[in-house]
């Protein structure tokens, strides 16, 4: 979204500083490009150097899994962008196993690490920032395999609902400091993270093997990484002034909820 400000463009979020951990592929990549767009300067992260990271974002490489990774990425934020306006924690994942008892405990703890424990590192490390200033937005990225908890993935599905209940708690505490913090729920989205992880599970042999992916949603097909961004860019600019606490479901109609 652009406006016109005394005869030129403007971009809504020029001037804002964003973070987004997992930004070098899948959601996290189309997150970045699109605030990009949107004219925010960006730091995104991996564990690993990748050339796919979006032209224009700077990349640090840093394990969010790992308090020493958070204080590396929050130290790289602060010197890179000088400081965070807005802060989206994508990166998450887990791989399946035969059902919840053969999940070993070094994976739950892993689980835990990736997709909450993160989110808590770095929101502790950067908040302080954000109250300084009287401002910033934060979105937690879950998962809809929340909505229909399996064994086989019951390690991520648990620290995922962690997450929301986490978010949901943290947006009423940073609210009147002028923080909002809302939480997207992607459905099942084409990324080659989540493609791996079901020819993970089909190599299991938990589920049918899929033939058509025009037939998983009642929207008619799998979601593309830019329908989840789209939704992050809605929730960290102005449009969303009034909204926190919130639980934005994108899966195609995949879980109606009331």
């Amino acid at each position: 979204m652009t406006t016109i400000e005394n005869g030129s463009e403007k971009r809504e979020l020029a001037g804002k500083r964003a973070l987004v951990t997992g930004g070098s592929r899948g959601i996290g990549a189309a997150v970045v490009r699109q605030l990009l767009d949107a004219g925010a300067e960006v730091l995104t992260t991996a564990r690993s150097a990748s050339s796919t990271v979006p032209e224009g974002a700077a990349f640090v490489t840093a394990d969010v899994r790992t308090r020493a990774g958070a204080k590396a990425i929050a130290a790289a934020a602060q010197e890179v962008l000088g400081g965070v306006d807005i802060l989206v924690h994508n990166a998450g994942g887990a791989q399946p196993y035969k059902g919840a008892s053969a999940i070993p405990d070094e994976e739950w703890q892993e689980a835990l690490d990736l997709n909450y424990l993160a989110s808590v590192r770095l929101d502790s490390l950067l908040v302080p920032g954000m109250q300084d200033r009287g401002s910033g937005v934060i979105v937690h990225v879950s998962s809809a395999a929340v909505l229909a908890p399996a064994g086989p993935f019951l390690h991520y599905t648990a620290a995922k609902a962690a997450l929301e209940n986490y978010s949901r708690g943290l947006s009423l505490e940073l609210a009147p400091h002028g923080i909002r913090v809302n939480t997207v729920t992607p459905g099942r989205t084409a990324t080659p993270g989540g493609e791996a992880t079901r020819e993970q599970w089909a190599r299991l042999d938990l589920a049918p093997g899929r033939t058509n992916a025009d037939d998983t949603t009642p929207l008619g097909r799998d979601g593309r990484p830019d329908d989840i961004a789209h939704a992050v860019l809605f929730l960290v600019s102005d449009r969303a002034s009034w909204l926190t606490g919130s639980n934005l479901v994108v899966d195609g109609g995949e879980f109606p909820r009331g």
